[in-house]
């Protein structure tokens, strides 16, 4: 259950919004039959395979498998939290969110973004009016950044000084007490306070939706650290931020491409010669998680490091970070830019059409991925073929299995002159074909239990467990997913008007929340009718096995072991 927001509101929530008008101001969605569909926002494709199903109140798509109700639509589309999706559901139906006392007393995330947005507009201010802005204008003048551009980006400058922002805005403890919770202030050694950013260049850092949740800084001068970033707090965690992609997504209706460079000048040094689909690093590698939102952005993704030792070994890391995500509909390149050149140097020097056709000229990801384990090694050896091998076997294992993997495996064998066959023998899989091993796999996945499928017809159509009968001997069975299902009984048993939205949204947090949100999607080809008539006969046999269970026990106890309560049972039993 979610946190300190009531279930019964957030069922009464989800009783009041469609989702398909939540997804429809966002995604533009066609009638298909009974369901409406639309090509997926969270992977690109040009065949429709998203759909959203206005009697399950449920969202998902047949290509990427993304999958949820219209609160779990909002945490994925506009990167909302949890309370945050809720919070803007109820505003869109006119609902008041109920709170705990416990919840009030937590410090609000909307205070805290609404105290970095002025801080940020207060950093603009200072570049425009300070006394002392010159060298940061001639700084940004210099790096050939139009007004337009500065303004765009929200570009500012923190002063010299230890405490303007705590001047400004630490009127009380309160603030004070935020202003350091955004990591806008450090502390010295005896506790006193002071700004953290000075005499430096700002750079806000938006997230997803737009909104600053943190600053990076750049001095004019040679004092060190050079740049420095925010801290992780409740608003910012580098490992998920990507400075530029909120610009990028606002200039550009379709991403068809995004290329990823190391630093902020990068990002606006491209937009400034119009190459608006850019994002960075925060100075640190690049994650999973900024995969997976890029992914989500775009089909094609283009990694630009420079070409010397110490860009090619972060090129590596981001590689290997990509594995996992490998196959589908998308598609990751490596470019590396002459020494001592980063893209803000070539874009200037070259121009944005040069620029763009080294983007073009970019490395495939296994061409990447091969040329850096072949200069480990000397395939023009036999030893060096094994080795190859060797170092190549633990990233497979990474690799999804798939079309790719198969693809990119056929290529090691040819670069280490083996068989298909040997190889899959060192990687320890069977003999027969990837084909047919997919087949297996498949067939094996379909089987349903008589639990499972319970589960899912209770799922998917709540309204059928009006003519279940008794279950109550059911939790005496030891079966895989019982549990499940008797709680998902008990529960319509006491909330019968609870649909498919609501049960997933209940189960939020859970350990089985994954579980159902599988079978949610699961497709169910018989009629209501012939459904109900499934699920009764499979609760009356679990009851039945139940019982029989229960007799075999007190049957092997022994009647002279028996209790005066299990006597009356067991008699009851064999009536």
């Amino acid at each position: 259950m979610a946190g300190q927001i009531p279930p019964q509101f957030i069922d009464d929530l989800l009783t009041r919004v469609d989702i398909v008008d939540v997804v429809d101001a966002r995604v533009p969605l066609k009638k298909a039959g009974k369901n409406l569909q639309a090509c997926c926002p969270f992977h690109n494709e040009k065949t429709p395979s998203f759909t959203v199903s206005p009697d399950k109140q449920f969202y998902h798509c047949f290509g990427c498998g993304a999958h949820g109700t219209a609160i779990g639509f909002l945490m994925e589309y506009d990167q909302m939290s949890f309370p945050e999706s809720i919070q803007e559901l109820a505003d869109l139906v006119g609902m008041t969110v109920p709170t705990t006392s416990f919840a009030a007393a937590q410090p609000s995330k909307q205070n805290l973004y609404d105290l970095m947005d002025k801080v940020s507009q207060y950093y603009v201010h200072q570049l425009q009016n300070h006394p002392q802005k010159t060298a940061f204008v001639n700084y940004l003048e210099q790096r050939g950044l139009s007004a337009q551009i500065i303004e765009h980006f929200n570009i500012g400058m923190a002063p010299d000084g230890w405490d303007n922002i705590l001047k400004t805005f630490g009127a009380n403890e309160q603030t004070r007490k935020q202003l350091d919770e955004v990591g806008l202030l450090s502390s010295n050694d005896k506790g006193r306070q002071y700004d953290r950013f000075r005499n430096r260049i700002m750079f806000p850092i938006r997230d997803r939706r737009g909104r600053v949740v943190g600053f990076g800084g750049r001095v004019l001068d040679d004092s060190t650290p050079k740049y420095l970033n925010s801290p992780e707090t409740p608003l910012f965690h580098k490992g998920n931020e990507l400075y530029g992609l909120f610009q990028a997504r606002k200039a550009n209706r379709k991403l068809e491409r995004i290329i990823i460079v190391e630093g902020y000048m990068d990002v606006i040094a491209l937009a400034e010669h119009g190459i608006t689909n850019s994002v960075a690093t925060l100075g640190t590698a690049t994650t999973p998680d900024h995969l997976r939102q890029l992914l989500r952005s775009s089909p094609e993704l283009v990694f630009c490091f420079d070409g010397d030792r110490a860009g090619r070994e972060a090129a590596w890391r981001a590689a290997e970070n990509a594995m996992p995500l490998l196959g589908g509909n998308h598609q990751l390149k490596f470019m590396f830019l002459p020494d001592g050149e980063d893209p803000d140097s070539v874009v200037r020097q070259q121009g944005a059409d040069q620029f763009n056709a080294l983007v073009d000229q970019a490395q495939n990801y296994s061409d990447f991925f091969l040329a850096t384990l072949e200069a480990q090694v000397d395939t023009s050896s036999m030893d060096g073929q094994s080795r190859l091998i060797a170092i190549a076997e633990p990233y497979l294992r990474k690799i999804p299995e798939g079309v790719y993997r198969d693809m990119l495996e056929q290529r090691l064998t040819e670069k280490a002159n083996m068989s298909a066959a040997m190889l899959h023998k060192y990687l320890g899989k069977p003999a027969e074909t990837n084909a047919k091993i997919r087949k297996k796999t498949l067939k094996s996945s379909t089987a349903i239990s008589p639990v499972r499928m319970a589960i899912t017809i209770l799922l998917q159509h709540p309204e059928l467990h009006a003519g279940i009968g008794a279950f109550d001997k059911l939790t005496t069975l030891e079966r895989p997913g019982l549990t499940i299902l008797v709680q998902m009984l008990e529960t319509l048993s006491k909330n019968p008007h609870l649909t498919t939205a609501m049960l997933l949204e209940r189960a939020r947090g859970e350990q089985h929340e994954g579980h159902l949100r599988q079978l949610a999607q699961q497709s169910l080809t018989l009629s209501a009718d012939k459904l109900q008539h499934e699920l009764i006969g499979i609760v009356q046999q679990l009851q039945q096995q139940a019982v029989e269970q229960r007799h075999a026990y007190l049957v092997a106890k022994g009647l002279s072991n028996l209790t005066a309560e299990e006597r009356v049972e067991i008699n009851s039993l064999n009536s």
